[in-house]
């Protein structure tokens, strides 16, 4: 066989391999548009119920709490969940799950009026039963995208999150104008059966995990083979404590998310009080923010190639920082609100810049027997530092204004960024190869002149700096 004839079979190989994985990932791809657009329609269509009867900043906020109570509390052990068990028939259990529920308060509304704490027992069950779908979805892609293909994998899939964020709340309105709430509900049920019938039919290749050999040479003296609840806690733990850049990227991720996930909640405020607009100019710029999260995931999936996975995510949340400030000194005019809906979209652009590389990071280096666990504590962080932000946060802008906590948010971000990429730089000169990876995780090549941490799968990456 010529040499010609050597590369053109392994061209076609790879190009076969491409399109299976390709067809596999829009096959569960398409199934979680639906079910993202139903989930989203529902959620917004309780939120509203819940706006119109109470008209109350309390039960407001007692709703966004019970949102992000279930992913401190159970993200634990949602990670080791995803980790024991099958992470496809954990999605369609969790997708269905939420269906059911829906359908049921879907009877109980048909039936009688039920009372307000009703539905904020509802959104707690939906988003604890979520805390166990998202680390699994997650940790389950790179079972079936290879490393090269976790970028664009993880872009196109925030292309659909942005997409349906937008498109849910629109259907959820419009639902929620022409039929009674209990109709509504009923389409989380629809959504998630196709979802689930077409994750099914998807082929997911089985996880590879250790052998029990391997896995009773790796153990030490006085733990079994087999790792009980806590034990297998602490090796995603570990995880982040074995790598010291991926540590601090968290740590610093974490930092800003005690800023910046507050903004969400001041949003209609920024252009209801202080640009004194109405509520369709406050969802333009919820409009505007999204379709910037979804301009930028494209890129990452079409165009944008990453070789430094951690720098480009702090530099996203640099751009974060950046844009928060830029907000905080727009004067509140006609023009100033033009800006401020142009800044939000950037700020959703970099957005995606910080969670996409750090995603994909997470799949090409961790142990794909921990990646659930890892998943779920990054989304502990997320989880803790909400609440914190919102205990500092509205004592401070009922005090100095809500342009003014844009303005303290975004050079404190700014700040943390810069320290965390001058910190980064250091930590990749002490370590240019990186710690050794996980059992089970790629090998890493020898570094770059970037000094970046990178698995042999992703050699032939463009950079995109």
């Amino acid at each position: 066989m010529t040499s010609t004839t050597r590369e053109d079979a392994a061209h076609t190989a790879d190009a076969g391999q491409f399109a299976h994985w390709q067809r596999t990932f829009w096959t569960i791809a398409s199934g979680q548009t639906v079910s993202i657009i139903g989930s989203s329609a529902v959620q917004f269509a309780l939120i509203w119920w819940l706006a119109s009867e109470t008209a109350s900043p309390l039960v407001m906020g007692a709703a966004g709490l019970v949102a992000f109570l279930p992913m401190a509390l159970l993200s634990p052990v949602a990670g080791v969940v995803a980790d024991r068990h099958e992470r496809k028939r954990v999605c369609i259990a969790a997708d269905m799950t939420n269906g059911l529920l829906a359908v049921l308060y879907a009877v109980v509304f048909l039936l009688v009026q039920p009372p307000v704490w009703s539905v904020l027992v509802i959104l707690l069950l939906r988003g604890s039963i979520s805390t166990f779908q998202q680390p699994a979805f997650q940790a389950m892609t790179p079972q079936y995208v290879p490393a090269d293909g976790l970028v664009r994998a993880n872009g196109w899939l925030q292309v659909i999150i942005s997409a349906s964020n937008i498109l849910g709340p629109v259907a959820g309105a419009a639902l929620y104008a022409a039929f009674p709430l209990w109709v509504v509900l009923l389409s989380d049920l629809v959504g998630a059966v196709f979802a689930c019938s077409l994750m099914a039919v998807a082929h997911v290749p089985p996880l590879a995990r250790p052998s029990a050999p391997a896995a009773a040479a790796s153990a030490s003296p006085a733990e079994p083979p087999q790792a009980g609840f806590l034990t297998q806690l602490r090796e995603g733990v570990d995880v982040y404590r074995s790598d010291p850049a991926l540590l601090l990227v968290l740590v610093v991720s974490m930092v800003c998310c005690v800023f910046f996930l507050p903004l969400s909640s001041f949003y209609p405020l920024m252009t209801s009080s202080y640009f004194a607009l109405d509520a369709w100019h406050g969802s333009v710029v919820e409009m505007a923010f999204a379709i910037g999260m979804l301009v930028a995931a494209t890129l990452f999936g079409s165009v944008v190639k990453v070789r430094r996975h951690l720098l480009v995510s702090l530099e996203g949340l640099l751009g974060i920082g950046v844009t928060c400030v830029v907000c905080g000194v727009i004067p509140p005019t006609a023009t100033g609100w033009v800006v401020f809906a142009v800044v939000c979209g950037l700020m959703g652009a970099f957005g995606n810049v910080n969670n996409v590389p750090f995603t994909a990071y997470l799949q090409t280096t961790v142990a794909p027997e921990r990646l659930g666990r890892a998943f779920s504590l990054m989304t502990i962080a997320s989880a803790i530092a909400m609440p914190v932000g919102l205990a500092v946060a509205g004592p401070v802008a009922q005090a100095v204004g809500v342009a003014a906590w844009f303005l303290v948010s975004g050079v404190a971000m700014t700040v943390a960024s810069l320290v965390g990429i001058v910190w980064l730089a250091r930590i990749e000169h002490r370590h240019p190869a990186g710690p050794a990876p996980a059992s089970g995780a790629p090998t890493p090549v020898a570094p770059d002149d970037d000094h970046a941490k990178r698995p042999a799968r992703e050699t032939t990456h463009e950079t995109a700096r």
